[in-house]
């Protein structure tokens, strides 16, 4: 009989059901802030474009540490061979979350009446602090549930003398999740170093904590389901941790220059920042090793192509886009723009959302005991969501460099209607694209949240991709290392794009330069990133046309029987 070995490992799949519908409804705001760009008057006084882009980047925030959570409470019990730790508190903070979701989306809302919500000085219920929104109340009940995620993860894993890699990854990172929200507790009056704290926390979780478990929970999610080496992976995950936590450190100098810290951050926070890149090549290239170290077909689709999006968006949002912008050079004209947002978007879905959907789909189907499940669903949704991101940032990154222009080089006026004209065409691709990527996030969600539950109509005995033209054939470590040049070339590109706002001609008035530059590198590297991840995935599908069911007929992966 089909089963999961450790009964704790049910735990997760709450999350998991919390985190489709979170993201569910982050997506929906977010489709809605696309279309206030368009008409600044939409439902203004009912839902304000303010409070609505507030509930987005938080809705975004809770659920995926929705799938971190999930994904670490699944795989706790495999890499410990025991059940979790105090069950009776996982569940507790299943609840606390909740109550922080529900607490902050009504802080929120209050805000735009009016009502501040300060007491002895302090912003009891909001703080208005981009992406640390959430007030003091609310701080301290999420304090509280990263030191209990934290207690649970060390108590379940065995002694420290017993640890790999991935253990110390996993267990440094949630100790770490804990530590740095303390940064986010902090409220001073002076705006300079009130920002100094809060990077803290926006850049220190994100290129600090949550790449070090990202890391980590890819490195074991290769494992389960390539059945990979342990040790090979954690020789790759303790190399991206230590790259991680070497460049990431430092490399938050790149916010200090704007917030009147020493001038020398500039050159410390461009560099370090610029090396950056390098654990995620790392994380890439072992994604393409253990994808093809045995030739065998892959068991769930959904899955892996939800993981290999995480990595390689991981690659372009992260790293490529986070380094084109974040010299001093570059960031002084993109700081602050839709060129940043196109980062944003690419670098925190595409890396850790999802992440949390590739555990999903993984999991979820184990939970359930849907051996058999039709994966067409998840591979549409996969498609739809994976296109729609692109199409996204490549919208935001062309609204950005003519938002530059026009904006911080013409000097033109912003509350007067100047810019808003001049990005009228990215502002309309905003909501198209936002459809496609709608329109994936309802299938997957449906498509999660109803495995196990629904009758499944006979899976295909075929692959459901066509092989044509050759794209079927088996991808090589050359090829692949073509494919990711090909992404760093139109990163390049778009770096001197950049660049070329410092000229003397671009600054007295002609944009060609820059216009030329952005409208040949940011539809390359998109364009290279979906056909990349097309070819890739597609040589994979041409491995395993008679058998594309999951755990059907297979041993099962580890930790299930």
């Amino acid at each position: 009989m089909f089963r999961i070995e450790y009964q704790t490992q049910r735990l997760s799949l709450r999350f998991f059901v919390v985190m489709l519908v979170l993201f569910f409804f982050q997506t929906a705001f977010g489709l809605l802030l696309s279309a206030q760009h368009i008409d600044p008057a939409l439902l203004a006084g009912t839902l304000n474009f303010n409070v609505i882009r507030t509930q987005h980047l938080n809705l975004a925030i809770f659920w995926i540490l929705c799938g971190f959570i999930g994904t670490i409470l699944f795989v706790g019990p495999l890499l410990s061979k025991r059940e979790l730790a105090a069950p009776w508190l996982i569940k507790f903070l299943f609840y606390a979350l909740l109550a922080i979701v529900a607490w902050n989306l009504c802080t929120q809302i209050l805000a735009q009446k009016g009502i501040a919500g300060w007491w002895m000085g302090q912003p009891m219920l909001q703080e208005g602090l981009e992406y640390l929104e959430a007030g003091r109340v609310a701080d301290v009940f999420i304090l509280v549930g990263f030191a209990i995620l934290c207690y649970v993860v060390l108590r379940t894993f065995p002694p420290v003398s017993q640890w790999n890699e991935i253990h110390w990854g996993l267990g440094l990172g949630v100790l770490a999740l804990t530590l740095v929200w303390v940064f986010g507790m902090f409220f001073v009056e002076r705006l300079d170093v009130q920002e100094y704290f809060r990077w803290y926390v926006v850049h220190y979780w994100v290129e600090g904590v949550w790449e070090v478990i990202h890391i980590s929970l890819v490195g074991f999610l290769l494992v389960l389901l390539f059945k990979a080496d342990v040790k090979s992976v954690g020789y790759a995950v303790f190399w991206g941790v230590s790259l991680v936590w070497l460049s990431g450190l430092i490399g938050n100098a790149h916010h200090y220059f704007w917030i009147g810290t020493p001038e020398f951050w500039q050159f410390w926070g461009s560099l370090f920042s610029a090396l950056e890149p390098l654990p995620l090549i790392f994380c890439f290239w072992h994604i393409y090793l253990d994808a093809h170290q045995d030739g065998k077909p892959i068991l769930n689709m959904p899955a892996f192509a939800f993981l290999l999006g995480s990595v390689v968006l991981e690659q372009v949002g992260a790293g490529i886009l986070g380094f084109t912008m974040t010299f001093a050079l570059t960031n002084v004209w993109s700081h602050g723009t839709w060129v940043t947002v196109s980062h944003a978007h690419l670098a925190l879905f595409g890396t850790f959302g999802m992440l949390g959907l590739a555990a999903a789909y993984y999991a979820i189907p184990i939970m359930r005991g849907a051996a058999n499940f039709d994966q067409r669903l998840g591979k549409l949704a996969f498609w739809l969501v994976f296109t729609g991101i692109l199409g996204l940032g490549f919208a935001f990154a062309i609204g950005g460099t003519v938002q530059v222009y026009v904006y911080r080089t013409l000097g033109l006026d912003w509350f007067g209607g100047d810019v808003a004209p001049a990005m009228l065409f990215a502002k309309a691709m905003v909501p198209l694209f936002g459809i496609v990527f709608t329109a994936g996030v309802g299938l997957l969600t449906y498509d999660l949240l109803t495995l196990g539950l629904r009758e499944e109509p006979a899976a295909p005995g075929e692959a459901s991709y066509p092989v044509a033209a050759g794209w079927g054939r088996p991808l090589s470590g050359w090829e692949t290392g073509i494919w990711l040049l090909a992404m760093w070339f139109f990163g390049g590109v778009i770096t001197l794009g950049l660049l070329s706002f410092n000229l003397d001609t671009v600054r007295q008035g002609s944009a060609l330069l820059p216009y030329v530059m952005g409208g040949v590198g940011y539809p390359g590297l998109l364009l290279a990133t979906l056909f990349f991840v097309w070819r890739f995935l597609h040589s994979l599908e041409a491995r395993g046309h008679a058998h594309l069911t999951p755990f059907a007929g297979v041993p099962a992966p580890a930790g299930t029987t």
